[in-house]
């Protein structure tokens, strides 16, 4: 009887739809732990580069010359280098054109650099959206499996002229592991997903807060070069 009700086995005895639902419920569980320790990697990696970012931006620096550091080498994993970038680039843009106005200014630099943040949050948002559906909908496959083999137990126990337990468990077994199965896909699953999107709301708040301090550096100079124009106008 061991052998008869060992999970292994009842796997191989179980109908096809059943086994087709565990199939798709095994996939799922791997493909979410393999974008969990990407998507850990990636969260990882971005909390690292932002902070060594914000360390040479508040280093004294001057603003040209980090820009120029970051044009020669640009790191394409680096939240912070793309809206530093994003805001310098429409700032030094805006005064080529000759636009005096420090709300212009700054109207463009933070249109842009909202966009980078933007972008930034699309890429930590990748693979949550799959590890919410295998959360939501795995149980869901599990329990479809688990009923379905019910189903099919019950109607083989009406050819049976004596039920016992010994004719019942098989059938019934192989229902449950179906619903384990959607149990064991899905708990990670939500498990990663709240997780990781609380740090992707916790990066995009640094992000923001990021560039708006650095905004506020933007509107200082765009006064001060509004006044060295003024004051040139008025000498001219």
């Amino acid at each position: 009887m061991g052998n008869q009700l060992s999970i292994w086995a009842l796997i191989i005895e179980a109908s096809l739809l059943v086994q087709l639902v565990m199939l798709s419920l095994v996939l799922a569980s791997v493909a979410t732990w393999v974008f969990i320790f990407e998507r850990r990697k990636v969260f990882r990696l971005a909390y690292r580069r932002f902070s060594g970012f914000e360390e040479r931006f508040w280093s004294g620096m001057d603003l040209s010359q980090l820009y120029r550091q970051i044009n020669a080498n640009p790191d394409a994993d680096n939240a912070g280098e793309h809206i530093f970038r994003a805001g310098f680039k429409e700032f030094s843009r805006l005064r080529q054109q000759q636009v005096t106005d420090p709300d212009s200014i700054m109207a463009g630099c933070q249109r842009a650099m909202r966009v980078a943040v933007t972008k930034e949050l699309e890429k930590l948002d990748q693979r949550l959206p799959f590890l919410a559906t295998v959360g939501s909908t795995s149980p869901y496959i599990g329990l479809f499996g688990t009923v379905w083999g019910i189903m099919n137990s019950f109607r083989g126990l009406a050819t049976v002229p004596q039920v016992t337990l010994a004719t019942v468990a098989p059938g019934i077994a192989e229902a449950l592991i179906a619903t384990a199965m959607g149990l064991f896909a899905a708990i990670p699953a939500v498990i990663a997903y709240n997780r990781f999107s609380a740090r992707a709301d916790k990066l995009i708040s640094n992000y923001e807060t990021f560039a708006e301090e650095f905004a506020s550096i933007l509107h200082r100079q765009a006064h001060m070069v509004g006044t060295q124009n003024r004051k040139r106008e008025a000498t001219a």
